[in-house]
């Protein structure tokens, strides 16, 4: 299915007579923080369940929110490096529905004044599957809000409970505008906007632990006609996923419009094993949420450029930003001379660039040379053994010691990779020890493998008979020959050079 969006989406963009596809997403991202965003209970994950809660948080009456500075602190932060406006300011307001796991009867957030407004962010769209050269994208941010995170509800054969541990945790909404056309832009949004979030340390983005959930709103349209009727995709937990279901949606709205069906106006999830949306609720009747201001909250005053009434000051929290994912991207082309495609997949895996900035910084190589390795060597092992880029943290040393007896010919590639697997696998030794030990340095002695290619012609007659009647595998051969018989320790350049000239005698 993954393969049949891919190329669809492909069509899409290159015929003009096709449909266009609309995504826009909002993200709910767990603001980093001790306390929930109402009370003093812990935001720990993985806590037993229903401990990390106070009575404010259970709805018990007669009990006030307290507004957490330091949410309120990381949201001013967040609207500030995503270039939006920040309000000087702005209200909360109770947004009313009735939901086991909510137990106050209604969320807490900012529906009328956010506390931000009007943002854009620039990002690169990388998927060479998809998008053969990466480009660069910009969307616009319509307002970043505070809320309250609800509970959970776990539901069994026969009944329902609730843990409340994550109900109150203070989320950071950003509504972007619908200006992406596909999956795969969505997901590289996704991927940059966690990127920025875990630079400037507002939340954690583990998706996988519910810290960063997605919501996408998908439509079709050809071109010079009115928007068509959208769907949205609840709580996407992953970047692929985002990808995937985007991806399936609109070819889903694709099928229903040439087959003369309608698409309906509802809510569908995202199933990451059948990698397809199911329909949950339809939105065809819009749902009264009856707003109201939050009258237990004062609002929010912030001191910002000439206002300067408030108890915080964005225009000192601006000073803390720290160089950003695309001030990276530029400094590694300029400073490192790395090309765009490989600072953009070094960006996207801070375990892998915390990697490579160390190994340079520790040691004398080429700077394309360590990319190329942790991207092509380091990423394919990790995949091959389903490890996580971040297990190589601390290992820079190692791998810069394995780099040098490469860039030096004291080993060659296929050695390379058995030190790294050695590495990544827990070895205590050094690369310089693991080759002594098992007697892996390259043989570079000129008289040596002149010798060895002599030797290997002598006893493949029949290989060398082929080659000179211009069967050209033949020499494939004889190089894997001499492979066999020094265990992939002869230097194979050499050995090329050498070969050719003997053969051509």
């Amino acid at each position: 299915m993954i393969f049949k969006n891919k190329t669809f989406i492909r069509k899409l963009s290159t015929n003009k007579n096709a449909w266009k596809s609309v995504v826009g997403l909002e993200v709910h991202a767990q603001i980093k923080s001790i306390s929930k965003l109402f009370s003093g209970a812990s935001t720990k994950f993985s806590a037993p369940v229903n401990t990390n809660v106070c009575l404010f948080d259970s709805g018990i009456p007669g009990t006030l929110p307290v507004l957490n500075k330091r949410c309120v602190e990381a949201a001013v932060l967040t609207a500030l490096t995503l270039n939006c406006r920040v309000n000087p300011v702005s209200y909360f307001d109770r947004k009313h529905y009735f939901y086991a796991d909510l137990p106050l009867g209604y969320q807490i957030t900012q529906q009328r004044a956010p506390i931000a407004n009007d943002g854009c962010l620039e990002f690169q769209v990388y998927t060479p599957s998809v998008h053969k050269q990466p480009y660069s994208k910009s969307v616009r941010i319509k307002q970043l809000q505070l809320e309250q995170d609800s509970g959970k509800s776990l539901h069994d054969t026969d009944r329902s409970l609730v843990d409340l541990n994550r109900a109150g945790v203070g989320l950071m909404e950003l509504v972007f505008e619908p200006d992406l056309k596909d999956g795969e832009e969505a997901a590289a949004l996704i991927k940059e906007l966690v990127a920025i979030l875990q630079r400037i340390d507002t939340c954690s983005c583990k998706m996988e632990e519910g810290a960063l959930r997605v919501d996408a709103n998908v439509s079709i349209h050809k071109e010079s006609e009115p928007l068509g009727t959208r769907t949205e995709i609840k709580n996407i937990g992953s970047v692929r996923g985002v990808a995937g279901a985007v991806a399936y949606e609109i070819q889903r709205q694709i099928k229903l419009k040439e087959s003369n069906k309608p698409v309906i106006n509802e809510t569908r999830a995202w199933d990451a094993s059948t990698k397809t949306t199911i329909s949950m609720r339809d939105k065809e009747v819009l749902q009264d949420y009856r707003y109201m201001p939050e009258t237990n909250l004062p609002p929010i005053q912030i001191a910002i450029g000439p206002v300067r009434c408030g108890s915080l000051d964005a225009d000192e929290l601006r000073k803390t930003i720290p160089e950003l994912p695309e001030q990276t991207r530029q400094r590694l082309r300029n400073e490192q001379s790395l090309s765009l495609e490989q600072s953009i997949i070094l960006v996207n895996d801070a375990s892998l660039l915390k990697v490579f900035e160390d190994t340079v910084l520790e040691n004398q190589i080429n700077s394309k040379m360590v990319a190329n390795f942790l991207i092509n060597e380091v990423n394919t092992l990790l995949n091959k053994k389903e490890m996580d880029s971040t297990d190589i943290i601390g290992k820079s040393k190692y791998i810069g010691e394995i780099l040098t007896l490469l860039e030096k010919e004291d080993i060659n590639r296929n050695t390379a990779k058995l030190l790294l697997e050695e590495i990544l696998l827990g070895s205590t030794r050094s690369p310089v020890q693991i080759v002594k030990e098992k007697e892996l340095l390259q043989i570079n002695d000129n008289e040596k493998l002149e010798k060895l290619c002599r030797d290997v012609l002598e006893e493949c007659e029949k290989a060398v008979r082929d080659y000179r009647a211009g069967k050209t595998k033949a020499f494939k051969a004889l190089l894997g020959v001499i492979v066999s018989k020094t265990e992939g320790r002869a230097n194979m350049k050499k050995c090329t050079n050498i070969l050719k000239k003997l053969l051509d005698k």
